[in-house]
């Protein structure tokens, strides 16, 4: 088993012992997508590069489309319609975007339609306490005080522990901000004697608009929002739209925590680049920079051998480029993508 290629991209795995063992029989995975908008760099670049990485090591993997998740989440006004939509719009994102064509799309009614998964969500619920679950709400952006007017808000933790283990997963694939459901899923699973999912996170890319605050409700580094269309970089902006976003964004020199354009380059450019990274420089301030991998781009840029101006420039470029496959899927649904921006628009 190549543990680098499971480890790549990834900032934890709970734990590496159990994806060891995993990995030597026939592992099944999943991540779990909100249709809530826009595919943004994350949904559309990085992720379907650490599935294809799964997929590589022998794992059957599933995208779910969480339809009914975002409804509850009043994701696009609740609307199921316009939801699905977004979805269709998330998976011919991933594909054009060469995500691998072993990897099974699935959506959250599909699952919801069984019986049989009610009846395990009530057993799961069985299993843990309210305090335990409202501690989970962070994972779908909202605070302990959001679910005093809204009962279902209650039901979405519980309703992603219960995708987990009525699919009997070995993986369960998603960012930091996933954390809280994977380790409600591990405690549940554990009572109730069904198998432990090893939970496998990745990095939050900062939003554009002030990647250094933390988000009051999770506590992570505020990350790119499919909702809040200036956080991030989407597959619907044009190449002056890239330049002109990358060239607004917080890029404090010398640091590299909370800056958003370090983390596209590391975890979305660097990827991407076969062979050394070149940083174009002005001859003035030593020319043009050979590096030959991501660790030596960060160690000159904290050295403040590689100015702001420079490494947006070297972003910009390469994003022009990585995401020409997904513009070609928001000029194919733009008119999906125009309802998406009204419903956005329109008061709750």
């Amino acid at each position: 088993m190549n543990q680098d290629l499971l480890k790549r991209y990834l900032t934890e795995i709970i734990t590496e012992e159990e994806a060891v063992k995993a990995l030597s029989g026939n592992p099944t995975g999943y991540i779990g997508f909100e249709p809530s908008g826009i595919p943004h760099l994350g949904t559309g670049v990085f992720w379907p590069r650490k599935i294809n990485d799964l997929v590589s090591l022998g794992v059957e993997m599933e995208v779910l489309l969480a339809d009914w998740h975002a409804m509850v989440n009043d994701k696009l006004l609740g609307d199921l319609e316009l939801i699905r939509k977004s979805g269709t719009l998330f998976k011919d994102t991933m594909v054009a975007m060469g995500l691998n064509s072993k990897v099974r799309f699935t959506w959250a009614e599909d699952l919801a339609s069984d019986g049989k998964y009610w009846k395990l969500l009530l057993k799961m619920a069985k299993n843990t306490s309210l305090p335990r679950v409202r501690r989970a709400l962070p994972i779908m952006g909202r605070s302990e005080e959001d679910a005093g007017s809204d009962f279902s808000k209650l039901i979405y933790p519980l309703m992603q522990v219960t995708d987990i283990a009525y699919r009997e997963y070995d993986f369960a694939l998603g960012g930091m901000d996933q954390r809280h459901a994977h380790m409600l899923s591990r405690d549940i699973s554990s009572k109730m004697g069904l198998k432990k999912v090893v939970a496998l996170h990745g990095p939050l890319i900062s939003s554009l608009k002030g990647g250094g605050r933390m988000d009051p409700v999770s506590g992570e580094m505020e990350k790119m929002s499919k909702s809040d269309p200036g956080s991030g970089i989407f597959i619907s902006d044009s190449p002056e739209d890239i330049r002109k976003k990358i060239g607004g964004a917080l890029c404090t020199p010398g640091e590299i925590e909370g800056n958003p354009v370090m983390d596209i380059a590391r975890w979305i450019v660097v990827p991407g680049i076969t062979g050394e990274i070149v940083i174009h420089r002005p001859e003035k301030k030593g020319g043009d920079l050979y590096l030959k991998n991501g660790d030596a781009m960060v160690e000159k840029f904290v050295a403040k051998e590689i100015h702001p101006l420079d490494l947006k420039q070297f972003v910009s470029d390469h994003l022009v480029k990585i995401l020409e496959p997904a513009l070609k899927v928001a000029e194919k649904h733009r008119g999906i993508i125009e309802e998406i921006r009204e419903a956005r628009n329109r008061p709750a």
